[in-house]
């Protein structure tokens, strides 16, 4: 049985693990425990954002996760949510987990009333563009650009 859960800081070395299977998928990142570390409890200690684990209860294995971060959109007019990181351990896939993470998102969002939910996914990752199809999210016209800061 799986519970779908608020992170805690002691769950980040399981949710590094977890992201660097994401990222090994995911051309455009690079696995770096540190910086993986240090965005997990960035995300921790503020109030915009969430952070679930799935967790399997009888082990107490974190197998999955998800966050998102709000934003303020101009052409909603209002808060947004972006959805980050949503991963799922490679043997508890088909079980509905990811699912379970993204209700936990949209009751999040509703609770905010946040407007939208928008995500990026990487365009070579066919299993995650036809669950996210399936779970009703819609392609834009849209593409992601990136400029590294110093």
């Amino acid at each position: 049985m799986i519970a779908i859960r608020l992170v805690q800081p002691a769950d980040i070395p399981h949710l590094v693990t977890l992201l660097n299977a994401l990222f090994t998928l995911e051309s455009d990142f690079v696995v770096d425990a540190d910086k993986q570390t240090r965005g997990l409890k960035l995300l921790l200690e503020t109030d915009t954002a969430g952070v679930w684990a799935a967790e399997e209860l009888e082990t107490l294995q974190v197998v999955g996760m998800c966050s998102v971060q709000t934003l303020i959109s101009t052409a909603e007019g209002g808060r947004v949510g972006l959805l980050e990181d949503l991963i799922v351990a490679t043997a508890f896939r088909q079980q509905g987990i990811a699912t379970q993470l993204l209700a936990q998102v949209n009751q999040w969002a509703e609770e905010r009333g946040l407007t939208r939910l928008q995500l990026l996914a990487d365009k070579h990752n066919q299993l995650a563009l036809d669950f996210y199809a399936r779970k009703g999210w819609q392609v834009t016209q849209l593409i992601n650009l990136k400029l590294k800061c110093l």
